[in-house]
């Protein structure tokens, strides 16, 4: 069973293990048992001796990599400042060789990623407390962790081949984690290795690799008359993604004009159709906003459209925000799918379908 990071109990050392695993595994979903098919990846590879348990990769996805010493003091504990990039995602999850120190690990990729061009981002390590911000009313070099556990935004353990039994449990005395970014012809890339010291069940090494890249766009096909017509009359609505607004504002951009038109054309050729114009966004911001920005941009759909010519009262006007999703908010691809504008019928009286 996997454990969230806020239900361990006291051990410094084994609440930064956790930590620092954690932060190896941030944005990162399910994983599952490699059983070795999957190669290492080309610009870090592995240390030598590891076993590979589990891989994951997404072509497209975001992630959170810690860039920083933790402040683990302040009431509140203000949560880590992560360095937020998007691209391929490689999770790779090792288990280290018997009788070797996390130390040396650290080292040897640390001078295999410099002899590949990579630049050391951040490197820290539990047992000389660099992996903490000084606490300045504070003689010790940190304080307890279980304030920071409870408050950093991390998932559950994931159950991973034969790591599932011990990870979340057996975690203890130190920990070492090193982000390292190298700049190539393809752009930026960033491993992130997480080293995790654990009892008498091994050690263990997590590997994040992204390769920054632009998402694969023009994935949402362009919605015309017809469609509209045709999911109007079987499912009562249909999601339009060719209109665009600015960012964070209710101005449509020109580049939105093929759909208005289409809608146009719609309206004409159904003389007696009337639909509501529901703006959407995805989760981020403060709901309160959203619903307000995607209320102000159905609103300005049905204005463009009035200005066609098209009789405004043909329209209804709502925004629904963030609350009304058809896919996850967790990453860019879905929240691309969530901001949209659509179409609900309403029927006149004495209609019961498009015609």
């Amino acid at each position: 069973m996997a454990h969230s990071l806020s239900a361990f109990r006291p051990n410094f050392g084994r609440r930064l293990q956790q930590l620092l695993a954690c932060a190896a595994l941030l944005a990162a979903a399910t994983v599952t048992s490699a059983a070795e098919p999957a190669k290492d990846h080309p610009l870090v590879g592995r240390y030598e001796g590891s076993v590979m348990d589990a891989f994951q990769s997404k072509d497209y996805d975001e992630a959170g990599l810690l860039r920083e010493p933790i402040q683990n003091w302040g009431d509140p504990v203000p949560k880590p400042r992560l360095l937020q990039v998007a691209g391929k995602v490689s999770l790779y999850y090792y288990r280290l060789p018997d009788g070797r120190s996390l130390l040396e690990v650290q080292r040897n990729y640390e001078a295999g990623l410099k002899a590949k061009g990579f630049q050391t981002l951040f490197a820290c390590a539990t047992t000389d407390s660099s992996c903490y911000k000084k606490d300045p009313d504070r003689e010790t070099p940190f304080t307890d962790v279980s304030v920071l556990a409870n408050t950093i935004d991390t998932p559950e353990w994931p159950m991973i081949g034969r790591g599932r039994q011990f990870v979340s449990n057996y975690f203890d005395n130190s920990g070492r984690y090193l982000l390292a970014q190298y700049d190539g012809p393809n752009g930026k890339v960033y491993a992130s290795i997480a080293l995790a010291e654990g009892n008498s069940r091994g050690n263990f090494a997590f590997v994040r690799v992204v390769e920054s890249k632009a998402m694969e766009s023009d994935k949402i096909v362009f919605v015309d008359a017809t469609a509209m017509q045709k999911g109007l009359a079987e499912n009562g609505r249909i999601s339009l993604y060719g209109i665009h607004f600015d960012l964070d504002k209710d101005s449509i951009k020109p580049d939105s004009q093929p759909t208005l038109d289409e809608i146009a054309k719609l309206m004409r050729s159904n003389p007696q159709l009337r639909v509501q114009v529901v703006g959407h966004t995805d989760a981020q911001g403060e709901e309160p906003h959203n619903a307000d920005l995607s209320r102000r941009r159905s609103v300005s759909v049905i204005a463009a459209l009035a200005k066609t010519g098209l009789d405004a009262r043909r329209f209804t006007s709502r925004g629904a925000g963030s609350k009304e999703p058809v896919a996850p908010n967790t990453n860019e691809e879905g929240r691309a799918k969530n901001r949209r504008v659509e179409l609900l019928r309403l029927w006149p009286r004495g209609q019961s379908a498009v015609s």
